[in-house]
């Protein structure tokens, strides 16, 4: 008998995949580099911000397929934890952050195991309850510790060369945490996991007739996406340093649902590009329009009935269609 060969496949394939996500996040980072010129240093540390949240959101959207109206809970979760930890526990940054990102994933896996269960419109609704509910709490319930509408600021102090003052620490920071995110989030959502989250959304009925525990897995990504907005969260607790209810306001949910409906669900670099476009779309048209929000509102109904897949699905689109003209062109010179 021959002796039997090793399988070198899987290596190599496990060894391309993350050349690709190594030169994805180079890109990436050279993206908001350039946006530096066109914009100021602080706002593009907004734009990052906002973008790990809407990946966040994309992976409990976009790849679970739960449109939550209540990503905003967990967001304000992880500011005001990492905001008060700060202030009563110990000043240090990074300790402040992991409080407030451990956080948003105990909240979110307490109260996933009510809501993961719903589904459809019951699963948005109830945590749209929620987040009015987290909301009442921090601006009337626990008006004593948070301060309510006046706000609070945090008591992050300087650790090192993490000086939070600092725009060019701060914008490193930021960036390193949102490569980290897609880092995480592009192994998740390309390992077997993610394969079984996809198919729970396109067909949940057959995932557990093969055996699986839909739930857990749901339950699972649900934590994940609490985890990763808390982060977002985090940061803008260190970045900026004063927190009030806005950052929990059931309203502002409609914010990143927007950006991920613009760059295309259910693709992280669609989250990005949907993040910095309604960021842009929010500082020029309110500059300008009064009532700019109405423009999202005809933005969205284009998205809706023409162009489902975003501004990613437009480029693939397209990209597509310049690849049969191509391959057209070069049978009609064979010919």
């Amino acid at each position: 008998m021959a002796p039997s060969t090793p399988d070198i496949s899987m290596p190599r394939i496990a060894a391309t995949k993350r050349t690709t996500i190594y030169r994805d996040m180079v890109l990436i980072a050279a993206a908001f580099f350039a946006l530096i010129p066109l914009l100021a240093m602080h706002r593009v540390t907004d734009f990052m911000i906002f973008c790990i949240f809407v990946m966040s959101f994309d992976l409990l959207y976009g790849y679970m397929g739960r449109l939550s109206f209540g990503q905003m809970l967990y967001l304000g979760t992880g500011v005001y934890v990492s905001t008060l930890f700060s202030l009563h526990f110990n000043p240090n940054p990074i300790l402040s952050l992991m409080a407030g990102v451990a956080g948003g994933a105990i909240v979110a896996g307490i109260l996933g195991l009510i809501v993961v269960g719903l589904d459809g419109a019951s699963f948005a609704l109830a945590n749209l309850a929620f987040n009015q509910v987290g909301f009442f709490l921090v601006g009337s319930a626990f008006q004593r510790v948070t301060h309510g509408e006046d706000g609070i600021s945090a008591g992050v102090e300087p650790w090192g060369f993490l000086d939070f003052a600092n725009e060019s620490v701060a914008f490193g920071f930021v960036l390193l945490c949102l490569l980290f995110t897609f880092f995480m989030l592009r192994i998740l959502t390309t390992s077997p996991y993610g394969i079984l989250i996809r198919s729970i959304k396109e067909n949940e009925s057959r995932v557990k007739f093969l055996g699986y525990n839909t739930f857990f897995y749901k339950w699972l990504t649900f934590v994940l996406a609490g985890a990763f907005a808390a982060l977002a969260g985090t940061l803008y607790t260190l970045y900026i340093g004063f927190v009030s209810p806005v950052f929990i306001h059931p309203l502002n949910n409609v914010e990143v649902i927007f950006a991920a409906l613009i760059g295309g669900a259910g693709n992280l670099f669609g989250a990005l590009i949907g993040g910095v476009l309604f960021m842009t779309m929010k500082d020029s048209l309110s500059s300008y329009i009064p009532q700019w929000e109405w423009i999202l509102g005809i933005l969205l109904l284009v998205i809706v009935f023409w162009l489902r897949g975003g501004v990613t699905g437009l480029i693939k689109i397209l990209y597509g269609k310049a690849k049969m003209a191509k391959g057209a062109a070069k049978e009609v010179e064979k010919g």
